[in-house]
């Protein structure tokens, strides 16, 4: 894996996070402003011209005042409301269309890299064979030269074979990437809570080493997509509260246990990502086949994880974002049932 932390990162930051309110903004500023000198000009019309005025008997005449009056405030937010919605809209398509393109680059990225590693592992396959190729052809015109048209009591020159490290080099090597050590137990635990901001220094940097182990990898590409759709309906990770369940319901998960036994993993409980979840699963196939891969990985990757962790490990892997996209949805799938 590149060391170029545009490679390493998964996705751009703020994806994966509720879309922070931006307050009173300008468009609200100028609504307020033109609704004050608006009901400052209807006072002032009523007060410094004699005959306009709210009383008479016409209940009619009233209420029409009543509307010239207010109706253009009224207008004023409907137009205001519309314009805030309008860039509220802009924003959200901009964030989507970031998360996709970070996507493609991150899927660009891997596959040169893997195209680049397979084209070199195979360059050094052919060169170790045609070296030992000339070993061997060495050997056999040594025997050849050496033996003689004498009687047989001559002693015949024995030819000169491979060593056994020369031997070794007809097997097939081994890639730099299965002799890299596995990932740090804390660089794994963060690279799947993911950067929490552009700053998140220390996150990045845990993602670039996390991604570096082909498993580490596979989880965190396969946590990034699952993520990003459950965002579309804006489902984030950081606003679901999950109940905690204590280690040993994760150990007998990772020991391969399923149903009632472990269901207090299922500790997501808001019905409202629940029902967007569940209906996203039943009528998109993409997000379906993404979800069923994503816990099948979870699957794999915990069991593997659970085995050398210790209970607070266990309990900070819990508290990921990748942790609780798998408590929402393992409780949709029924794994928990």
């Amino acid at each position: 894996m590149s060391e170029n932390p545009k490679h390493a990162k998964p996705t751009p930051l703020g994806i994966y996070d509720k879309p922070r309110s931006a307050g009173i903004t300008d468009i609200e500023i100028i609504a307020i402003v033109l609704t004050v000198i608006w009901l400052v000009g209807s006072v002032a019309f009523f007060v410094f011209v004699p005959d306009a005025t709210l009383g008479g008997a016409d209940t009619l005449q009233f209420l029409m005042t009543l509307l010239a009056i207010f109706m253009p405030a009224a207008m004023i937010w409907v137009a205001a409301t519309a314009a805030r919605s309008s860039r509220i809209m802009r924003e959200e398509s901009q964030r989507l269309e970031t998360a996709i393109d970070a996507m493609r680059q991150t899927y660009i990225a891997q596959a040169q890299t893997g195209a680049q590693n397979a084209d070199n592992s195979i360059a050094k396959k052919l060169d170790e064979i045609a070296e030992a190729t000339k070993k061997l052809e060495s050997a056999q015109a040594t025997f050849s030269t050496a033996r003689r048209p004498a009687p047989a009591l001559e002693q015949v020159a024995a030819p000169v074979l491979p060593t056994a490290d020369e031997q070794t080099a007809l097997a097939l090597g081994t890639s730099a990437e299965d002799m890299r050590p596995p990932v740090d137990t804390l660089d794994f635990i963060r690279a799947l809570n993911f950067p929490e901001t552009a700053e998140d220094e220390d996150g990045f940097a845990a993602l670039r080493r996390a991604m570096k182990d082909r498993s580490a990898a596979q989880m965190v590409q396969a946590a990034q997509d699952i993520l990003t759709l459950l965002s579309q309906d804006g489902i984030y990770m950081d606003d679901l509260r999950p109940d905690r369940a204590r280690p040993e319901v994760w150990r007998a998960f990772a020991e391969g246990t399923r149903g009632r036994e472990i269901a207090g993993l299922g500790g997501i409980r808001d019905r409202s990502s629940l029902a967007l979840a569940a209906g996203r699963m039943k009528q998109d196939p993409i997000f379906r086949d993404t979800a069923h891969h994503f816990l099948r990985r979870f699957d794999q990757t915990f069991a593997s994880f659970a085995k050398a962790a210790s209970d607070e490990d266990i309990a900070a892997f819990a508290d990921t974002r990748t942790a609780r996209a798998f408590m929402l949805l393992g409780r949709v799938a029924g794994t928990f049932d």
